[in-house]
């Protein structure tokens, strides 16, 4: 016991001493292009904390016009008022959003389609992690419905502004956890079994698979899209699991920031010559392997399918 002890404290230690080499090796791939965007106009999802949050900061350095979708709007205001003063861009905006909600998310894009007539960049970075069991409003699983079914939704409606506005770039956030999802049609959401890890997972191969048929779909339209891990990030997203909160403390060290986090969605946001890989997933800024089943045309377009039928939409 003593000596497991004393084996543990040195290896602490070791990373305490190791801490800036660390960090610095894992802090990932960085954005190189310094692509400036003013007269651009920015939708982040969840932009009021962490990955959202930098990304949104940056974005406004370069000078677009950025609004901040969010549920929480106080906390998206305070993010907004930081932003603003951090980078002098006045345009920082803050509309409500609650991707749990469909009718909070058809608000949101009736308001902002009424106030702007362009959108250039469309980033689906907000997200559930490890939530316990609950349905949305509209009787989705969380994770299903909020990772996927929320952010597919929203696409739909905004997609013709993008059209309008091309060339335009739609970024969705995924995960390396894709590779151990799998789109259970017979029990989608979760009613038969549920496991928050796995529905986290889940979730995250549904995102993978939107990107693919949806860069298939706007083929020749101007829009591209790409799916991004950000990297294991010490943010909010793990709020809901006590052990990955204990872990990310005790392996700091190996816990991206939340503006290392961004780096891979500012590079998919604006980095230039990237058209060619629309549909294509990337981690540290640039492009990576995907999942057998992230691969899977005809899964994709099943699930195309039925995220139509539930979100009662049609979308050829």
């Amino acid at each position: 016991m003593l000596v497991t002890l004393g084996l543990l404290t040195s290896f602490l230690s070791f990373l305490y001493v190791m801490a800036p080499s660390i960090r610095k090796f894992f802090a990932g791939g960085v954005c190189r292009t310094h692509v400036q965007l003013p007269g651009k106009v920015v939708v982040i999802t969840g932009a009021n904390t962490g990955i959202g949050k930098e990304t949104a900061r940056e974005l406004a350095r370069r000078g677009a016009r950025v609004y901040i979708a969010c549920r929480d709007v106080l906390k998206g205001e305070s993010a907004a008022s930081e932003i603003r003063a951090d980078t002098k861009n006045s345009q920082v905006l803050v509309r409500k959003l609650d991707l749990s909600d469909t009718k909070s998310i058809r608000a949101f894009a009736q308001g902002f389609l009424t106030e702007e007539k362009q959108l250039h960049i469309l980033i689906n970075n907000a997200g559930v992690m490890m939530y316990p069991y609950s349905k949305t409003a509209d009787g989705f699983e969380t994770h299903i419905g909020v990772n996927h079914l929320g952010h597919f939704l929203l696409t739909y409606l905004l997609v013709e502004r993008l059209k309008e506005s091309a060339p335009a770039r739609i970024v969705t956030l995924s995960s390396v956890a894709h590779h151990i999802g799998k789109i259970r049609f017979h029990d989608l959401h979760g009613e038969k079994h549920y496991n928050r890890t796995f529905a986290y997972c889940h979730s995250k191969l549904a995102n993978m698979l939107f990107t693919r048929e949806l860069a298939k779909r706007l083929k020749g339209t101007g829009v591209t899209t790409y799916a991004v891990h950000p990297g294991i990030v010490n943010s909010e997203l793990i709020r809901h699991s006590f052990l990955l909160c204990l872990l990310w403390r005790l392996f700091s060290p190996f816990v991206k920031t939340a503006r290392e986090g961004a780096q891979t969605s500012l590079h998919c946001a604006t980095a230039e010559g990237l058209e060619p890989l629309s549909g294509k997933y990337f981690s540290d800024c640039k492009r990576t392997w995907v999942s057998p089943r992230a691969r899977d045309n005809k899964t994709a377009e099943r699930l195309w399918n039925v995220s139509c039928e539930l979100l009662g939409i049609q979308w050829e």
